[in-house]
């Protein structure tokens, strides 16, 4: 069995910096047209001027013959400001705003008040059309992990919309049937969410079977099944709300392997795999193409791509471990077989 579909874009990547960068670019760039990059490196890309420089650095690291795009986004603070929002606009370069609340995912630098000083950016982001991409969790440490989601889109994110209905915004790495019911709750166009690989295809099980699996955690975390089963439904149902975003959080095995590991999947290598796997077992292969290559584009307002890519069901199996001067990274699905593989 062979699919033809357009190229895709992810619309939610880590891509690092440094030797890591050079060392996951390609996985990155071999599959998708284009991508959205998260912000949040040491320090935080916050001003306009350094996502120039960071996407510099990405298209030096990409392979030679590679047409892949970076989309780059600026990480909210307290101190953003709306004249650095005009700047991001005018740029062409900046396609998005990161919230990180303060706390989450070792986010120090994130917001502390969003109606407060950081109300004026946001207003400047729905008079530039550029939208809120949020990570969807409280980092209040007395509100349970498994809660922080559903927590977060009652305090936080259903206020949001409805004092600034017109701002763009979306849901990143969904986990919950309580997410799916907000985003279709909301004005088509206006909120969207994306979804990553693992959250479609493991729950929290995933986390402890055969002892602890640190390569299976990442923030948001893992959730009950009847979750993971909402959010298939959701985007193999042909909505334009959900799109393609991996989420793919690549750290080195020793960090991953140790007293406190790391939070991330490095999906890149396996994702369109995944996707397909799950929209193959959902009935829903002819919804693929829509999620993956459509959906995204459609939302931003960017042009869809133009070239094709062949996902061929022809198994083969995943590397252990991925070698590299500085060391090792673990891909999801480490030694498994997968019956997909996309091909240019």
């Amino acid at each position: 069995m062979e699919l033809t579909i357009t190229q895709p874009d992810d619309w939610h990547l880590h891509l690092r910096d440094g030797d890591l960068l050079q060392a996951v670019i390609p996985d990155s760039a071999k599959h998708f047209g284009r991508a959205i990059v998260m912000p949040n490196l040491k320090p935080p890309i916050t001003t306009t001027a350094a996502a120039v420089v960071y996407r510099d650095s990405i298209l030096k690291a990409l392979p030679a013959d590679s047409h892949f795009t970076p989309l780059m986004t600026l990480y909210l603070t307290d101190m953003t400001n709306r004249e650095e929002i005009k700047v991001a606009k005018k740029s062409g370069v900046v396609y998005g705003v990161k919230l990180y609340p303060a706390g989450a995912t070792n986010s120090q630098d994130g917001v502390t008040d969003l109606f407060g000083s950081c109300f004026p950016v946001l207003q400047e982001m729905v008079e530039q059309n550029i939208p809120l991409l949020v990570h969807g969790e409280v980092a209040d440490p007395n509100v349970d992990i498994f809660d922080r989601e559903k927590v977060f889109i009652e305090t936080i994110l259903q206020p949001l919309v409805q004092r600034l209905p017109s701002l763009k915004v979306v849901m990143e790495h969904i986990t919950t049937k309580d997410a799916v019911s907000f985003v279709n709750s909301c004005r088509e166009g206006f909120v969207a969410a994306t979804v990553t690989p693992q959250h479609l295809i493991l729950n929290r099980n995933s986390l402890f079977q055969g002892g602890l699996q640190p390569h299976n955690y990442c923030l948001p975390v893992l959730k009950r099944d009847i979750h993971r089963q909402a959010i298939v439904s959701a985007v193999t149902s042909g909505s334009k709300r959900y799109f393609l975003g991996t989420d793919s959080a690549p750290h080195e095995k020793r960090k991953k392997e140790c007293r406190c590991g790391c939070a991330g999947i490095y999906n890149s290598p396996v994702a369109l795999s995944i996707y397909a796997k799950v929209f193959e077992e959902a009935g829903a292969l002819d919804e693929l193409e829509a999620f993956a290559s459509f959906n995204g584009p459609d939302f931003y307002g960017l042009p869809r791509n133009k070239s094709k890519i062949k996902l061929r069901k022809s198994p083969w199996k995943v590397p252990e471990s991925l070698s590299f001067p500085f060391g090792d990274i673990v891909p999801m699905f480490a030694g498994e077989t997968l019956q997909w593989q996309p091909f240019p």
